[in-house]
């Protein structure tokens, strides 16, 4: 009996590297400011805060455009994106390249837009020259009004030359509405210059929150697109978010904690500097894939359109992904992520978004070479750890890193000192 009470007990809690591409590490400081007292969100002290957080998003994602915090997940951000922008029977373009290209492709579907998808090799990024052939296919007055794609394809860990892309689609005039879901905070993204209409992140991927709230922008074209369209839309009819945002508020309840446990996470990337959070993550992301490399683990993604946020791999050769995603979860407390949809099965997937620093990587190559070792891989000891931090060392010291060239480290830190404070502000 007392055997069966034991087996009973629930697994002691261990500290988990979690590697997967959200929902990522939340920094204790967040954590915290998520458990604060609950406040009036119809108060004066939440209108405060709202519009502080909405001016640091604005910062942060580089347009002086709305931007809207939803509470849903990103898909509900994505769906949102849809349903304010285009028509029943409206034609659209969705370039796929992953899972949530297909996710962008269903929703269209399930509002009746006629959405014409163009496949790419899974993998391989969206090319500009593809999608400028695409748009020349579009003649007439019944042709396709809005572009659809993903900036980070977190399913294959691609990220999309999203700058070159909208130019083609901006000299076309029809509308771009971007899924930033992963890419936005952990990837080069100039929403304004680049001429990007809708763009869509949320809460729990680079900007290391809780998940909860997705973030939303409209551009003038995507006003003038929302006035013509008529899809159903009620707790995501962005009209009411513009209305309630000029009185503080929201529509509707919001999540009130994760708003507050947003705004200590921008405040600590404020701290940062978007600059030196771009450059982390793509250090970071070298040194994953050159760590991955050295133990012979195939890249799966295109190596010159790699992402700075994920890395997909394929397992050793007969090493079943699931069962090596297993043991480094059950066995050495770290976790990642498998393949999705049609590659379920096929890959493993490794997260290095938001908080994350070389460390949590190290620890990650440490408990990978374990695993490998388990499967009777030929790896040495530190094999892919040496390989890995020679990888960062190399980009740490080349010009426009720290300690290289450029604006001096204490007047970068006065600078987003400053940017942190009025973050941080709630007055």
């Amino acid at each position: 009996m007392r055997r069966a009470r034991d087996e009973e007990k629930p697994p002691v809690y261990r500290p988990q590297n979690l590697r997967i591409p959200g929902p990522t590490f939340v920094p204790q400081t967040v954590l915290s400011a998520s458990a604060r007292p609950m406040i009036n969100h119809r108060g004066p002290e939440f209108a405060a805060l709202l519009a502080a957080l909405t001016r640091a998003l604005q910062d942060f994602l580089r347009t002086q455009g709305d931007v809207f915090l939803l509470t849903a997940s990103g898909s509900g951000g994505m769906e949102a994106a849809i349903a304010n922008t285009l028509s029943s029977g409206d034609k659209a373009i969705v370039f796929i390249n992953g899972a949530f290209g297909e996710r962008f492709f269903s929703i269209c579907k399930s509002y009746g837009v006629d959405a014409r998808r163009v496949d790419v090799p899974l993998g391989r990024p969206v090319e500009p020259d593809l999608v400028r052939e695409e748009l020349a296919k579009e003649k007439g007055k019944d042709s396709a009004k809005a572009v659809l794609l993903q900036h980070n394809e977190t399913s294959t860990g691609v990220l999309n030359p999203l700058k070159e892309i909208a130019e083609v689609v901006r000299e076309s005039g029809k509308l771009l509405v971007v899924d930033s879901v992963s890419g936005a905070g952990a990837c080069e993204l100039e929403i304004d210059e680049w001429g990007i209409d809708v763009c869509v992140t949320a809460s729990q991927k680079a900007w290391g929150a809780p998940p909860g709230i997705a973030m939303i922008t409209m551009s003038d074209n995507a006003w003038k697109a929302y006035e013509r369209s008529n899809l159903p839309k009620a707790y995501f009819d962005l009209a009411t978010y513009k209305t309630a945002l000029e009185k503080g508020a929201t529509p509707a309840t919001p999540a009130v904690s994760v708003v507050i446990a947003l705004q200590e996470s921008l405040r600590l990337m404020a701290e940062e500097g978007l600059e030196a959070i771009l450059r982390r993550h793509r250090d970071i992301a070298r040194a994953t894939r050159r760590g991955l490399a050295a133990v012979n683990l195939s890249l799966f993604a295109d190596e010159a359109h790699a992402s700075p946020a994920v890395t997909s791999f394929r397992p050793p050769t007969r090493v079943d992904a699931r069962n090596l995603i297993r043991v480094l979860r059950d066995d050495y407390d770290t976790i990642v992520a498998g393949g999705q949809g049609k590659l379920e099965g096929q890959l493993v997937r490794v997260g290095h978004m938001g908080f994350v620093t070389m460390t949590d990587m190290v620890a990650f190559f440490s408990a990978l070479e374990l695993a490998l070792k388990d499967f009777n891989q030929p790896v040495e000891p530190g094999q892919a750890i040496a390989a890995a931090l020679r990888a960062y060392a190399e980009t740490s010291t080349q010009p426009g890193s720290p300690g290289g060239k450029g604006i001096s480290r204490a007047a970068s830190v006065a600078r987003n000192a400053a940017r942190a404070e009025a973050v941080g502000s709630r007055r």
